[in-house]
C-alpha cells in the first residue's frame, strides 16, 4: 500500500479507470462472442441484428483506447466475413 499521499490518489484514480474500462471490454467481448454463436447455429436473422451492436461496442471500445483501433476494424472484419457464410 502507498505511503504518499498522491500515490494513494493514483491508485484510487488506477482502480476507478480498470473498473470503467472493464465495462466497455466485457460488452465487445460478450457481443463478439454471441455472434460467433449464432454464426455457428446458423441464425442469420439474429447475427444481422446483433452485429449492429457489437460494432457500436467495439468502436465505443476503440475510441476509449480501451483495444486499438485496427483490432476493432480487424474483429469487425472477421465478424462481417462470418456473416457472409451464412448467405
Amino acid at each position: 500500500m502507498p505511503i504518499i499521499k498522491s500515490a494513494i490518489k493514483r491508485m484510487r484514480q488506477a482502480e476507478k479507470r480498470r473498473q470503467h474500462n472493464a465495462i466497455y471490454r466485457k460488452k465487445y467481448k460478450s457481443a463478439v462472442k454471441e455472434i460467433r454463436e449464432l454464426v455457428q447455429s446458423k441464425k442469420k436473422e439474429e447475427a444481422g441484428k446483433k452485429f449492429v451492436e457489437a460494432t457500436k461496442a467495439l468502436d465505443k471500445a476503440a475510441k476509449k483506447n480501451i483495444i486499438q483501433k485496427n483490432k476493432a476494424s480487424r474483429l469487425k472484419s472477421n465478424l462481417s466475413k462470418a456473416l457472409k457464410t451464412l448467405k
